[in-house]
């Protein structure tokens, strides 16, 4: 049989020969008091990657982006953030459940933008009615898509001309990079702090680097500790994420291709509606008494998806141009064999 074809996310991919060999041959020491040699390279290797004074290790990007929020805002406090964004949408509600800070979500526009304006409206007054409004948090990309870096410095001025700090969830921000050719330092130029995961396509098997000042990393690394987030001989996995900065920041444009390569390709099956592709995603639309058949047709032939009615389709490292030809004919084979 084929070796399966896990499309359902990025976050699927496995450390390679290399930078298990880099895991294995890492200098350890105790991290939480700050003598793991191989973290300390990291957090230095991102700060200055991304422009920032200092950055702190996490073990993942839903711990970051809640230790941000918490350094960022008091409890009691509101932050805005989109609809789509994962901090609101996919994080367990954690701003509000560990770190009592109320969201306050705004409709995202189909390109992962908001309307100026609603923002600008969804600031409160200061008075003791209302939450605090202290935050504004982006994501980039967002969905698959790259924010437009016109509208990123709009909203980093409106947020400045009103005094609120600005976080990114910046999880994949090196696809946005790429797929723009510009550096991920330019991207984050002008944010207060930004998560960035080591994972997903980067390839490391878990670890995300928050960056920003060091008044507001000592911060976080507080909220890390209350978060159970500190780790002891954590330079194992530090070493995952040092060789991913170092070695698979560019291949993320070979990701991006093989996308595009499976967006052309499923756009040919008729009954299929694709949406446009930017970075490693492809969304496509399926009738939904057709996902369940589907889901069962695509198992069998050692394809992995999650099938629903707006189904995403992720590339990555461990997804070759090969594979991408054999799940697109898996896709073809179903729509011809159920064709009315």
């Amino acid at each position: 049989m084929s070796p399966t074809i896990d499309l359902r996310s990025d976050t699927v991919t496995r450390p390679s020969r290399p930078m298990r060999a880099a895991m294995a041959d890492a200098e350890l020491g105790d991290d939480v008091y700050g003598e793991d040699p191989t973290v300390n390279a990291l957090q230095v290797r991102a700060a200055q990657m991304l422009g920032f004074e200092a950055a702190l290790f996490f073990p993942s990007g839903t711990q970051s982006n809640l230790a941000a929020l918490m350094s960022h805002c008091q409890r009691g406090d509101e932050y805005l953030v989109g609809q789509e964004a994962h901090t609101y949408r996919y994080e367990g509600g954690g701003a509000a459940v560990l770190g009592s800070v109320q969201p306050q979500p705004l409709t995202n526009r189909p390109d992962g933008t908001m309307d100026l304006a609603e923002v600008e409206a969804a600031i409160k007054p200061d008075d003791p009615h209302y939450a605090r409004t202290r935050l504004l948090s982006l994501e980039n990309t967002i969905g698959g898509k790259v924010v437009p870096q016109s509208w990123i410095a709009e909203a980093l001025a409106l947020a400045q001309r009103r005094g609120l700090a600005t976080h990114l969830d910046g999880a994949r921000i090196f696809n946005a990079a790429v797929k723009q050719g510009v550096t991920a330092e330019s991207i984050c130029k002008g944010f207060d702090s930004v998560s960035v995961c080591l994972s997903k396509g980067l390839g490391a098997p878990a670890g995300t680097v928050l960056v920003g000042p060091a008044e507001l990393v000592g911060r976080a690394k507080r909220a890390r500790k209350i978060l159970g987030g500190a780790m002891r001989q954590a330079g194992v996995i530090a070493a995952a994420g040092l060789y991913a900065l170092e070695h698979n920041v560019q291949r993320l444009a070979q990701d991006h291709a093989n996308a595009a390569r499976l967006a052309r390709l499923l756009s040919d099956i008729p009954g299929l509606a694709v949406e446009p592709v930017q970075t490693n995603m492809v969304f496509i639309n399926i009738p939904m008494p057709r996902c369940t058949e589907l889901a069962g047709h695509l198992e069998a032939a050692g394809i992995k998806a999650t099938v629903r009615p707006r189904t995403r389709l992720c590339t990555h490292l461990d997804v070759d141009a090969e594979g991408v030809e054999q799940a697109a004919a898996a896709f073809r084979a179903f729509f011809r064999s159920t064709a009315p």
